[in-house]
């Protein structure tokens, strides 16, 4: 059995802490081992290696996410990057083709997917390795793991049975009759009495499916080809290219708890404390959660039922039940994150200003950790000046090797080649001057520290 995690999405409904690349499950504000805190994508990725099943896992993601997920998970991880966000059936789509292609198994090898950030117990994931006798047993299309409500909601999708069934360890399966799709208060409680489940968005399918549906619908098989025709895959989602029009469906019971932890009124739920980061809460502010990234205290007096989130993007107080409206409020376009991870560390954005001769000043604090160095890289459009605030390093500029450590200032011009590889925890407050101060202008050289010394200095 091979497992594919999805890995996508903005998060906006966890603003100010997500953006466009922190989603929320990378938010590191879940009870962890050891008293410290992870995120949903480590805890889902610790469950995965509990039940042996990491050695089996790729995760399917967009560009801008790679980093944190080799920061969060480690660079073992195998990771499928999508050129470009296009839904979950091109993803799904693309890591068929990379299992195929690339990875070299068996037709009839079953694939899981499933999304990065389900907040479960680990017996979730007793019931995915079932998936794969499921499969393989009814030779079905598709297989689908349905969550047992306790409750009618109208916020998830819902998986309507027909006839029940065993499979030879006595599992309990089910054919699938139909699908509705967040349906209304009243409506869900009649699916629920007809024995109907929650749509969690598992999917099962021998790789024999997928790879004909491409070959079907005139798509490449190969991984390097569907790469390249990316753009021509429909900008649709699984359920509505694939499971919607499938003949034979199986679903699979989960009874057990199953969160979305999606808004802020969801996520406070999980978290054991009501104050993360700095900041003061009085004792009739109940059901009241303050969580600060900013260097600054927040107090909060006499207001139940509040989150108050803080980031260097914003600052969101909100009633808990009324979070979920954030999407509503505020337009989410092209502004810059004003935080970020990064394989090597991270970033804060302190100021930003734009002058009317259309130059740009943009502050940074950057933290490269031990050990970690940046890229080998140049500048088109833009100069900039490190001072160092902390720790020390080796940096290469021009082709020149030296150390720098607390109180060096260093001008690096636009073209300048640079790198640096932190000895110890090195801060940095940056400051870049240009016409158009943007992250994707880099031009990466190297990576790999050894490999820039060799090729710079030899």
């Amino acid at each position: 059995m091979h497992i594919v995690l999805l890995s996508g999405g903005s998060g906006n409904r966890l603003w100010p802490l997500s953006n466009e690349t922190r989603s929320k499950q990378f938010l590191k504000i879940l009870d962890g081992e050891s008293g410290r805190r992870q995120s949903m994508v480590q805890r889902v990725w610790g469950q995965l290696g509990q039940m042996d099943l990491q050695q089996s896992a790729v995760v399917a993601t967009g560009k801008s996410q790679v980093e944190l997920l080799q920061n969060q998970l480690g660079y073992e991880v195998e990771i499928i990057v999508e050129p470009e966000r296009r839904d979950t059936f091109p993803a799904i789509a693309l890591s068929a083709g990379y299992l195929y292609s690339v990875k070299g198994i068996g037709l009839n090898e079953v694939v899981v997917v499933l999304p990065v950030d389900p907040f479960v117990e680990d017996h979730f994931f007793e019931k995915v390795k079932a998936l794969e006798a499921l499969m393989l047993e009814t030779k079905a299309d598709l297989g689908l793991m349905g969550v047992s409500p306790d409750h009618p909601s109208s916020k998830f999708g819902y998986i309507v049975p027909q006839s029940a069934s065993i499979l030879e360890d006595g599992t309990e399966f089910y054919k699938v009759s139909h699908f509705v799709e967040k349906p209304k208060a009243k409506h869900a409680l009649q699916l629920i009495e007809q024995k109907a489940l929650w749509n969690c968005g598992v999917f099962a399918f021998r790789l024999e499916f997928l790879i004909h549906y491409l070959i079907e619908h005139s798509l490449p098989i190969q991984y390097d080809e569907l790469l390249h025709q990316y753009r021509r895959i429909e900008k649709t989602s699984f359920d509505y290219a694939v499971v919607e029009k499938a003949k034979d469906i199986v679903v699979m019971p989960y009874a057990g708890m199953w969160k979305d932890l999606g808004t802020w009124d969801a996520l406070t739920e999980e978290i054991n404390t009501t104050l993360i980061g700095k900041g003061t809460l009085t004792d009739d502010s109940s059901n009241t959660h303050v969580i600060n990234e900013l260097d600054i205290p927040i107090t909060v007096i006499g207001a139940p039922n509040l989150i108050v989130a803080a980031s260097p993007d914003g600052i969101l107080v909100s009633e808990k039940s009324a979070s979920m409206r954030i999407k509503e409020v505020l337009q989410f376009g092209d502004q810059r994150p004003m935080y970020e991870e990064r394989r090597w560390g991270r970033y804060r954005v302190l100021d930003y200003t734009k002058y009317p001769n259309g130059n740009e000043v943009l502050t940074k604090r950057i933290c490269i950790l031990e050990g970690k160095n940046l890229s080998y890289q140049y500048h088109l459009l833009r100069s900039e000046v490190w001072t160092v605030i902390s720790g020390h390093g080796e940096m290469i500029l021009d082709g020149n090797l030296r150390m720098i450590e607390k109180g060096d200032v260093i001008v690096i011009s636009a073209e300048a080649r640079h790198s640096l590889r932190a000895i110890t925890d090195i801060e940095i407050i940056e400051v870049q001057t240009g016409s158009e101060l943007i992250e994707d202008d880099i031009v990466r050289l190297a990576m790999n520290w050894d490999e820039i010394k060799v090729s710079v200095l030899n």
